[in-house]
């Protein structure tokens, strides 16, 4: 995803007013009257990625079968136009890759480039000894994407598990980020996005999965999801960030420890203390900033009353918080999914 996404979406919603300048006022009474309470979608939206395009926001997640409560998506698209509602489109893939015998298309990762939209996507299995990434092209935000082939696998890369793309665009040039719990690393993609060119580099150690980067006053923030994602109510996944002046690194987190190493990164969410809330919340999408300046963030996790489907899959729902800035370091409040009624971003 684009690392200027956030000013794009910034600039979009607030030109949905009639004036340049929000009312505070008015903006005060939308926040008084419009509010929510997660999840915000469920059953399952696993691993998300969210984009903006016109007014809606389109959010894609991982290939799962929701049994009784939904069946079959391979890779499902959901819209919203306030992150709030959401509604769900059907499945973004009319057909799956078939440049790798088996397995799944995991953790897409979606931004728009040109006229287009691009989907770098994770092919893989439990286990897998050589899973890999690809690229899929849709003209159209719900799609349908068409696969246009691996853009390397595990052997070709020399990276284990490669999995879990993000693309970042810098200076006019494509990155690729990737990586699970055999480090994270970038490398420079062709001007097709297609193939790797550049050396790669390591930004992150082996407790991570799941990148996703973001730009803010003059730093890179690397976010990265620790733990088990999929073991119902007892996941420990959640979310650590650190930041680099450089979109290379090095990647320190708030104690000044590199990323590099096992027991970094700073806590931006975790499982909610006690026997409710969320378990294993993490994998998070990109950030959204709303007309008020206040940035959000959706990723997945579980309820731990309710942390499997019928079929036994993980019941990953879509959740929704406010990101607090405190000194230069992004978490929600209380470093938990909040569980109680929360004021809705304002976007229009």
């Amino acid at each position: 995803m684009n690392i200027a996404l956030v000013l794009t979406l910034l600039s979009i919603a607030c030109n949905s007013f009639p004036s340049a300048k929000v009312d505070n006022n008015f903006a005060q009474q939308i926040s008084d009257t419009l509010r929510y309470t997660n999840p915000v979608f469920e059953p399952v939206l696993a691993d998300p990625t969210v984009v903006l395009v016109g007014d809606e926001f389109y959010a894609y997640g991982t290939e799962d079968n929701w049994g009784e409560e939904g069946g079959y998506h391979l890779v499902p698209v959901i819209k919203s136009k306030n992150l709030v509602n959401w509604e769900l489109v059907g499945n973004s893939m009319a057909k799956k890759p078939n440049w790798k015998e088996r397995g799944g298309i995991w953790a897409p990762d979606v931004t728009q480039v040109g006229a287009q939209f691009y989907m770098y996507y994770s092919f893989s299995t439990w286990g897998d000894s050589n899973p890999g990434i690809g690229l899929a092209i849709a003209d159209k935000p719900e799609g349908p994407f068409v696969d246009q082939g691996k853009v390397f696998d595990s052997e070709e890369i020399g990276v284990a598990n490669s999995i879990d793309p993000f693309y970042v665009e810098k200076d006019g040039k494509k990155y690729l980020i990737w990586g699970s719990f055999h480090g994270l690393f970038l490398t420079e993609l062709a001007a097709d996005g297609k193939k790797p060119i550049g050396e790669k580099i390591q930004v992150a150690g082996n407790h991570l999965e799941a990148v996703y980067v973001y730009e803010k006053d003059g730093y890179y923030y690397l976010f990265g999801s620790a733990g088990t994602c999929c073991e119902g109510a007892n996941s420990t996944y959640r979310v650590l960030v650190g930041r680099s002046e450089k979109l290379e690194g090095p990647y320190l987190d708030k104690e000044g420890k590199s990323m590099l190493d096992a027991d970094s990164g700073t806590l931006v969410v975790g499982t909610n203390t006690g026997e409710n809330g969320y378990a294993g919340p993490g994998h998070n999408a990109e950030i959204v900033t709303d007309t008020e300046g206040q940035d959000f963030l959706l990723y997945h996790g579980m309820n731990k009353q309710k942390p499997l489907l019928t079929n036994g899959t993980n019941r990953r729902v879509l959740l929704l918080d406010k990101i607090i800035w405190l000194n230069g370091w992004p978490r929600i409040a209380g470093r938990e999914p909040s569980t109680s009624s929360q004021t809705s971003p304002i976007l229009e």
